[in-house]
């Protein structure tokens, strides 16, 4: 039975990379009914608001979702549209899998790594207030709910995946209730749900060094919110950055599939962006929800058009002279 999958396009080269990504989708013959929704600032010319009453309840109907980049203003302006989404679905993990990329190349060869966050909770609660004129708080919330999921998540992860080690960045060294029960629940879901596959505990400073000196060390990471936002871009650039990364924010029973990059305003509508990004996100939803066989052709198709290496067909960002049409067109022809 054909699945609904609620689609946003985003702001930006959203548009174009998303017109790309659902191409190349359908070329591969998924099993999808495309339910297209307003959000971000082009929303808000129509609807006078950036996440539309309607958006909202159709992924809380279909609880599938593929979005493409949205803007948040920074120092001002609305809240973050995917940090509302998440909250509004609960979509408590997020997983980011970097690995190197056929012909992309950078200083690394080979790595292989998922970066699991815990999506919901921490400073990114959004608890901020003025003590007085001059000081501002903000608040890092910590639940013992929170760290249990998110533990769980990243252990059966591993688990499906015959991954071999589980690695926590932590600052419990100075962070030590928040952080330190991040610690500890981690070690009793270890113990429960995962004692054959090595963990291991960083401080995440150490673990940022070690990152950057031998990325092969390391397998699945598990951090709380604010500083898997950080590792997880810092592990992108590891592999040519965040045009050739994907990502997911997952919960018990809803999942947003997104392209993890900005809304690059600078280049949109010029045929310049890289949409490998969001299609591969795209793979990530089709596995998902058991269309594995669709996903298999579909990053086949893109890591031969990747290894080939033709720069009238890669985007300008991993050395091609092409653009988004480009590329697409040649993964949807290798799909047949």
């Amino acid at each position: 039975m054909a699945r609904t999958a609620c689609l946003i396009p985003g702001d930006g080269i959203g548009p174009e990379v998303m017109d790309a990504t659902k191409r190349i989708l359908e070329r591969a013959g998924a099993d999808l009914n495309w339910l297209e929704l307003p959000a971000g600032s082009a929303a808000f010319e129509t609807y006078g608001e950036v996440l539309p009453r309607e958006t909202l309840d159709a992924i809380g109907e279909h609880r599938l979702a593929l979005k493409g980049p949205l803007t948040t203003p920074i120092g001002k302006g609305f809240s973050s549209l995917n940090v509302t989404l998440r909250k509004t679905f609960d979509l408590y993990a997020a997983l980011r899998p970097v690995r190197s990329m056929p012909g992309v190349k950078t200083r690394f060869d080979d790595v292989e790594i998922v970066v699991v966050r815990e999506n919901t909770e921490g400073l990114y609660s959004g608890l901020e207030h003025q003590v007085i004129e001059g000081v501002v708080e903000s608040l890092k919330i910590t639940t013992r709910k929170g760290c249990e999921r998110i533990a769980r998540f990243a252990f059966n992860y591993a688990k499906e995946r015959s991954r071999k080690k589980v690695t926590l960045f932590h600052k419990a060294n100075i962070m030590k209730l928040s952080d330190g029960l991040f610690m500890q629940v981690a070690n009793e879901v270890h113990e429960a749900v995962a004692p054959e596959i090595e963990y291991e505990e960083l401080i995440i400073d150490n673990g940022c060094m070690q990152i950057v000196r031998d990325p092969s060390r390391f397998d699945v990471l598990l951090l709380e919110n604010y500083n898997g936002d950080v590792v997880s871009d810092l592990c992108a650039g590891l592999v040519g950055g965040l045009g050739v990364v994907p990502g997911a924010n997952i919960g018990d029973d809803c999942a947003i599939f997104e392209a993890v990059h900005g809304s690059a305003p600078d280049i949109a509508g010029q045929n310049l962006a890289n949409p490998l990004a969001l299609v591969m996100s795209g793979v990530m939803m089709l596995n998902h929800i058991g269309q594995r066989d669709k996903a298999t052709r579909i990053k086949d198709a893109y890591n031969q058009v990747l290894t080939k290496g033709d720069p009238s067909v890669l985007t300008p960002d991993i050395g091609g002279r092409g653009g988004t049409r480009q590329f697409a067109d040649a993964v949807c022809e290798l799909l047949g």
